[in-house]
């Protein structure tokens, strides 16, 4: 069994991806009353339609999560206009760690996706407040950013998507690292194909898109649903896919005691493998500012 925790608009739509996969029963828990029953029970039907038969319930007690092999923490309140991920802290952090206690609690063998912003550093709180070996808690930002990046490139070369292969490391917010020195079009270097002022712009809009998406409809729902149902498949179907997501460091990359976005292999016990990347100087740069902004913000929690 997978399950949710906060039944949000993100929370729910994450639900919805993964039953419609048909990878496992699925549990919703949220404090709101009738909000996970509801949002169980729409889903459900849903999946009567495409003919996919698991199962869906929502509750307010965390005993429903009890045996999950899988858990996505989507508690938490998302950014409005204006704001950066950062800006959630506080007010995240005190709601993702006793939620992530509940969860342990009921789910003590589980792997913790975290998805709530500040991601990076909530999934640190996921991890110090579970007790979890670091293989079992992994964030999920850098496969989003890299699904932004391609829509991106995608749109200034007109080519298809699916011919981009990227990544994306680094901090999930402001400090991100779209590689263009890892990025390819069919096999070809992006180099090759844009200039560097082109590549810059494009990493630029990338950065910027999901405030965009943010002041235009309130909040990014549907593409991170995607990512978290990706990589649920990866963790539940043990694929060993390799993707770019937040996992806490000791040593890698030259850093320890933090969580960041790295290239990691995914399989059912959670992270199995981190990938250690040769970096541009400028890549370099970036990613250690990232570490900075993400050791400042750990120092300031009340944990």
């Amino acid at each position: 069994m997978i399950g949710v925790a906060g039944a949000g608009r993100i929370g729910a739509q994450s639900a919805l991806e993964i039953a419609s996969m048909g990878l496992d029963d699925v549990a919703l828990v949220d404090i709101v009353p009738g909000l996970a029953e509801g949002e169980a029970l729409d889903i459900s039907h849903k999946l009567s339609d495409a003919g996919v038969d698991v199962d869906v319930a929502g509750s307010t007690d965390y005993s429903i999560l009890d045996g999950a092999e899988l858990v996505v923490i989507a508690a938490g309140m998302g950014r409005k206009p204006g704001m950066t991920r950062m800006d959630l802290l506080a007010k995240n952090a005190g709601i993702v760690g006793p939620v992530t206690k509940e969860v342990a609690k009921h789910a003590p063998d589980a792997v913790l996706l975290v998805m709530t912003n500040p991601m990076d550093v909530l999934t640190y709180v996921a991890l110090k407040a579970s007790g979890f070996p670091k293989q079992r808690v992994v964030g999920q930002g850098g496969l989003l950013d890299m699904s932004r990046f391609k829509y991106v490139l995608a749109k200034k070369l007109g080519v298809s998507r699916g011919s981009i292969t990227s990544l994306v490391v680094g901090e999930h917010g402001e400090n991100m690292i779209p590689l263009a020195s890892h990025t390819y079009v069919g096999g070809v270097p992006l180099g090759t194909l844009l200039s560097e002022a082109e590549v810059q712009q494009a990493i630029d809009d990338t950065r910027k898109v999901a405030a965009d998406v943010i002041a235009k409809k309130g909040a990014t729902v549907f593409a991170p649903g995607r990512v978290v149902a990706r990589m649920a498949k990866a963790i539940v179907d043990d694929t060993k896919e390799v993707v770019p997501a937040s996992a806490y460091l000791e040593g890698e990359y030259g850093l320890s005691g933090l969580c960041i976005g790295v290239p990691l292999k995914l399989g059912r016990g959670g992270i199995e493998k981190i990938y250690e990347l040769k970096l541009t100087d400028k890549e370099r740069d970036w990613f250690n500012r990232g570490a900075d902004t993400l050791r400042e913000a750990i120092a300031n929690l009340k944990l």
